[in-house]
């Protein structure tokens, strides 16, 4: 039953890459040594940070909107675009829309950070607000057919992944030594592209995708053998909530992904009390749920290892981190 999608080609990412460069970060990479990470992992185990956090919208999703955006005719362009998003994709298309000159209307969850929120209006996107995920994807659709937009999807289809393909690149061309890397899933159009970049420059490197307990939609259709065409979630992750799983997204993470392991909210938590302690970082709950899974369920796995794990954003507000920061203690 699994769903059979093209591979992406190493030419197909260089030429996005060569694409979206005047307009994305090249993110640093960190080797991270610490009295604390050094007590929690297994021994001989080093960690290879991909700071993706500090990309141009907070997150790596500035990557995929770019690559979908700039593959726009110049008419579609001057309809705009739309999009549907917890906040992330949305502060990214947004952001693709300032950068080329084009109008940006964006669906965003009632449940949405406030900052991000806040986020997409300063780049002079228009927000609409929906009551849930599922709602907000039948607006998106309404005023994509009614306005004439371009939907640029959060997660799903080729030119999203090679964005998101050109992070795996540089990953690799910066730490070309890893062993193994930890990647977070939400829609898979961040794992499946980045997976899929990183199985052509080194086959045996070992890329384990990480879902909360609370929304493990890709873990659910790899059981299954095909997508989920529904999923009840409830996670602090909300940026890997998708309320389904998509055919191409779904495909790319099933070629390039060893394995899923999950982790908990209160795993999340620890892990961005972690990362605050030692690398001080602040960073969403998304964003620490690789940390999670690389000092719980992958621990004894990468025992020896040299373990690259993706730091995928920031987009979270000072009183909201400091929640979950003290819930974690």
């Amino acid at each position: 039953m699994d769903v059979a999608v093209p591979r992406l080609s190493l030419a197909e990412i260089r030429e996005t890459r060569a694409m979206i460069v005047p307009y994305v970060s090249l993110t640093p990479v960190h080797d991270w040594r610490g009295r604390e990470l050094d007590a929690l992992l297994a021994p001989g185990t080093s960690v290879n940070l991909k700071l993706e956090l500090f990309q141009q919208s907070g997150t790596f999703k500035a990557r995929g909107a770019l690559s979908k955006m700039m593959r726009l005719s110049p008419d579609e362009r001057a309809r705009g675009v739309t999009a549907v998003s917890a906040g992330n994709h949305a502060i990214a298309t947004a952001y693709a829309a300032s950068c080329l000159g084009a109008s940006a209307k964006v669906v965003m969850m009632g449940s949405a950070n406030p900052a991000r929120v806040a986020a997409c209006r300063a780049l002079g996107a228009e927000v609409v607000m929906a009551p849930d995920g599922r709602t907000a994807f039948e607006m998106v659709e309404a005023i994509a057919l009614d306005e004439g937009r371009s939907f640029i999807h959060p997660f799903e289809g080729p030119y999203t992944a090679l964005g998101t393909a050109t992070l795996g690149m540089e990953w690799l061309e910066q730490s070309p030594d890893l062993d193994a890397v930890i990647i977070a899933i939400g829609g898979g159009g961040l794992c499946g592209g980045a997976s899929a970049a990183i199985k052509l420059l080194k086959p045996d490197c070992l890329v384990f995708g990480v879902e909360p307990t609370g929304s493990d939609t890709m873990t659910r259709s790899f059981d299954q053998g095909s997508p989920i065409d529904h999923a009840e979630v409830k996670t602090i992750a909300d940026s890997l909530a998708p309320p389904f799983a998509l055919p191409y997204s779904y495909g790319l993470c099933r070629q390039n992904v060893d394995d899923i392991v999950l982790v908990d909210d209160d795993q999340i938590r620890s892990a961005m009390a972690l990362l605050f302690r030692e690398m001080k970082l602040a960073v969403e709950p998304a964003a620490a749920a690789a940390t999670a899974a690389l000092v719980g369920p992958l621990r004894d796995r990468l025992a020896g290892k040299q373990v690259g794990v993706l730091v995928c954003g920031s987009n979270i507000d000072f009183e909201t981190f400091e929640r979950q920061i003290r819930q974690a203690q």
